[in-house]
């Protein structure tokens, strides 16, 4: 029988070993590269951008921190000790002496201020509803995050398919060129209709300059919600022929705008403040107990306080100040409701607008671009037949390509548009209001 010695055996097994982890670091390698080249959808982007996010914990951090101060400051103040020497002779036989005057005490106390019930809920309350403010700022937050991540993305994805037409275009016109080029050696052209078509492509290499750039940028900003990841191919975008909102409906819908949300709490904020400076008309008490010692033959003595602040001149302090808040919270509501008007007018604007831009680009695949191919399709067939001039196949050809790419700018608008309509207020915000909507319905008799 062959035996293998300890010593050996190891020396077998290192080797293995190490192709072990040679294929597992391979493994993790393929994956991270697969991860890399796997193409960044719409709804990846959009939680990327939601994970990088520093606003959203910031937001996060402040609600946490004034419901914090909710708790502290719906609990009495602390209570303060107090000690100190009274009545100290600093002449005659007894000076500095702490026991020989009657009169001398040394004395400790503690005194608590009574702040209402009332009071401290009001505070405890105003804390609460900044909180709310909070959790609606990042709302209001995370909603901008997403449309501008949107907006990004499609941007960079119209800018792409710009470029990929304006290089098929390139390439049908230095087809162009041969021909002209051709014709002129065979006595059928003149060098004028070279020049021409020569002119016509770097006129396209021009706009494909300008695109390269614009693509760039696109990157770039679509970078700064993404990081890295801006850099991976695009996925195929979202259905863009419908939104979720209502014209009908629109006001109703924009009650539930994070903004409004928002001025909302803001407002509720002011309210509370207002109902502190109405709470801090009526004083606080505070109570002391002190307890004083003299010398061995004196008594000693026990002391209880009670302080009221006067209320001096109410009309010009308190009730100013209450009416300041009051008339800080109608501020507010009123900025409010017009915000609201603001928002519906916006809104429907770009709900028309959106819809107009459907509408084009319908027109667009049935009849402009259609006829601009026929026009070039009859014009090229003329110019090989002899019937016609190359001047005209190129500026048929110039008039396909400033169509189809007018085309393709209406639709990055309606892209646009149609990301600042969907994501103008949450989904879940919309169903929930919906539900609502269908609950309190009267039925029918």
């Amino acid at each position: 029988m062959f035996t293998v010695s300890p010593g050996r055996a190891l020396l077998m097994r290192r080797p293995l070993r190490r192709c072990t982890a040679a294929l597992a670091l391979c493994a993790a390698a393929a994956a991270v590269d697969a991860r890399a080249q796997a193409p960044l959808t719409l709804d990846a982007a959009l939680r990327l951008a939601q994970d990088r996010s520093r606003q959203l914990p910031a937001q996060e951090s402040a609600a946490a921190a004034a419901r914090q101060m909710a708790l502290a400051a719906g609990q009495l103040p602390d209570p303060v000790l107090k000690a100190g020497i009274n009545n100290l002779p600093i002449d005659g036989a007894d000076r500095f002496s702490l026991t020989r005057d009657f009169m001398t005490m040394r004395s400790i106390g503690v005194m608590q201020e009574i702040t209402r019930d009332d009071k401290r809920k009001a505070r405890s309350v105003r804390f609460d509803r900044e909180a709310q403010a909070a959790e609606a700022a990042r709302a209001a937050a995370l909603v901008d995050l997403r449309r501008d991540t949107a907006i990004a993305w499609l941007d960079r994805h119209y800018q792409e398919r710009m470029r990929e037409l304006l290089q098929t275009q390139r390439a049908e016109a230095a087809l162009q060129i041969e021909a002209a080029e051709a014709a002129y050696r065979g006595g059928r052209g003149s060098q004028a209709d070279v020049f021409a078509a020569r002119s016509a492509v770097a006129q396209i290499d021009d706009r494909l300059r300008q695109v390269e750039l614009q693509v760039a940028t696109a990157r770039t900003t679509l970078a700064r919600w993404v990081g890295p990841e801006a850099a991976q191919a695009l996925g195929e975008p979202p259905e863009l022929t419908a939104v979720r909102l209502d014209a009908a409906r629109l006001e109703a819908h924009i009650e539930h705008h994070p903004q409004i949300a928002l001025m909302s709490r803001q407002e509720a904020t002011a309210r509370a403040e207002a109902d502190i400076a109405q709470a801090n008309k009526r004083s606080d008490w505070s109570v002391e107990l002190m307890y004083s010692q003299r010398g061995s033959a004196y008594s000693n003595m026990v002391s209880v306080n009670l302080s009221v602040p006067l209320q001096w001149d109410p009309k010009n302090r308190k009730d100013r100040e209450v009416a300041a808040r009051t008339a800080i919270a109608e501020q507010m509501r009123a900025q409010r409701e017009e915000a609201i008007r603001q928002y519906v007018a916006e809104t429907l604007t770009w709900l028309q607008q959106w819809r107009s831009h459907r509408d084009r680009l319908n027109h667009y695949d049935i009849a402009l671009i259609p006829l601009a191919g026929e026009r070039t399709r009859a014009t090229i067939a003329a110019y090989r037949g002899g019937g016609g001039p190359l001047a005209s196949v190129l500026d048929a050809r110039r008039m396909e390509i400033d169509t189809r790419i007018e085309r393709l700018r209406l639709e990055m608008e309606a892209a646009a548009l149609w990301a600042r309509l969907e994501y103008l207020i949450p989904a879940e915000q919309l169903a929930s209001a919906a539900d609502r909507q269908t609950t309190h319905k009267e039925p029918q008799r």
